[in-house]
């Protein structure tokens, strides 16, 4: 294995950027208000790194801590619920506006619409989230998992009254295999952060439920006196996530947007791979994409999140495991003064790869074509806590995926 992360700069044609709008200001202010109306609901922190900025030569760093939503330890909840209440709001002629938590859960909604199977397909938060938000609104939830899902996360979708397998299939079939399924049942629906040919409706709102992660953010860094970030790094599994963040900042600041760095699992990049292709095509990862960041082990690209990508983000990393690794452990025990915030796997690739690009020499191409360094204010996500905590245990405290050592 190669022990550095592989980097490749934007280099794709643009197309008319028609995906563009599903990110708009006024989208993501309708998913904010909706999940404002959750009882559960509370803003997330913004950790303000300063000694980490200071030690790595940068103006600030912010971390987005994602372990704090509704209980779920992921922000993921956000993009499902939202899915439901718009595919409700649809069914029933509403707008979106008029289908806030009392209405989803009122005598009424079983008068309009009735009840709903949601199906989905999850290497973990994303079914957690579907299952949660389907038991509150009181709908059915049918979660398929992949092989090698473990047992921690398959015991917290199956808490929430979900029907859940682990299937002797990897993510993407997994994906096909809860579609069909919703297909032949009576009121069944796909709920899936990734779309296809024919599926991008419900992606679409999965994305904009996303938004208020973003939007939050946002607002944070300017009670903070920080109007825009100048890089905001966002990692991928099928690019629902990373589009969503980037579509939101692209719409946020059109005339001087940050920097966008996408970032993946080196076993399932298929955006990098797209992105090295450089004719704008999306490429698709087969196998069974074996990597501790089982939230991005996804080898095809959402094609509506992809479309987002293309046009606007500036580079894309492949990143070995001991990327993700070393940002939990940065995270765990930061410099002193600094908040500590427990970020899983998939969740602090962002901190492991800003530590390697700020201190290694190897990446000062890539520095320099980012422009990063003293004046720069950088926006990361750490989207789940330790949804697995004996692996997260393993990692942080026994030293598992020990830095570049175990690559090479």
């Amino acid at each position: 294995m190669d022990p550095k992360f592989k980097w490749v700069l934007n280099r794709m044609p643009e197309d008319e950027d028609k995906n563009l709008q599903i990110m708009s200001l006024e989208n993501v202010a309708k998913a904010r208000a909706f999940h404002k109306s959750f009882p559960q609901y509370s803003v997330t922190p913004l950790a303000d790194l300063k000694g980490m900025a200071e030690h790595l030569g940068l103006g600030g760093l912010y971390v987005k801590d994602e372990s704090y939503r509704f209980g779920l330890n992921a922000f993921k909840v956000l993009g499902g619920s939202f899915a439901i209440a718009r595919y409700i709001a649809e069914q029933t002629g509403r707008d979106v506006s008029g289908c806030d938590f009392n209405y989803l859960t009122s005598e009424q909604l079983e008068k309009d619409f009735g009840h709903a199977t949601f199906f989905t397909a999850t290497d973990g938060n994303h079914g957690r989230g579907v299952a949660w938000a389907a038991k509150r609104l009181h709908q059915k939830a049918v979660v398929h998992m992949p092989r090698g899902s473990t047992k921690t996360r398959y015991d917290n979708i199956a808490k929430e009254g979900a029907q859940v397998t682990i299937e002797d299939l990897n993510y993407d079939d997994c994906v096909r295999l809860a579609a069909k399924e919703a297909e032949n049942t009576e009121h069944g629906v796909i709920v899936q952060d990734t779309a296809w040919d024919g599926y991008t409706k419900i992606p679409s709102w999965i994305m904009q439920g996303y938004g208020t992660m973003a939007s939050e953010a946002a607002d944070q860094l300017r009670q903070l006196e920080i109007n825009r970030p100048t890089h905001v790094f966002v990692q991928a599994g099928v690019g629902s996530l990373a589009s969503s963040m980037v579509g939101f900042f692209a719409n946020l600041f059109p005339s001087n947007p940050p920097k966008f760095i996408i970032m993946e699992a080196g076993a399932a990049a298929c955006l990098y791979k797209s992105a090295k292709a450089a004719d704008g095509e999306p490429r698709i990862v087969t196998g069974d994409l074996q990597t501790i960041m089982a939230g991005l082990a996804c080898g095809e690209p959402n094609t509506i999140g992809w479309d987002i990508l293309r046009n606007h983000a500036d580079a894309f990393i492949s990143c070995p495991d001991w990327v993700s690794a070393r940002g939990m452990r940065m995270l765990a025990a930061p410099v002193k003064g600094d908040p500590a915030v427990t970020s899983g796997e998939s969740g602090a690739v962002g901190m492991g790869v800003v530590s390697s690009l700020m201190t290694d020499p190897a990446y000062k191409d890539l520095r320099d074509a980012l422009e990063i360094g003293s004046d720069s204010q950088v926006l990361l996500f750490s989207t789940e806590g330790d949804t697995d905590p004996v692996r997260y245990r393993e990692i942080v405290w026994d030293g598992a995926w020990e830095s570049i050592k175990d690559a090479k």
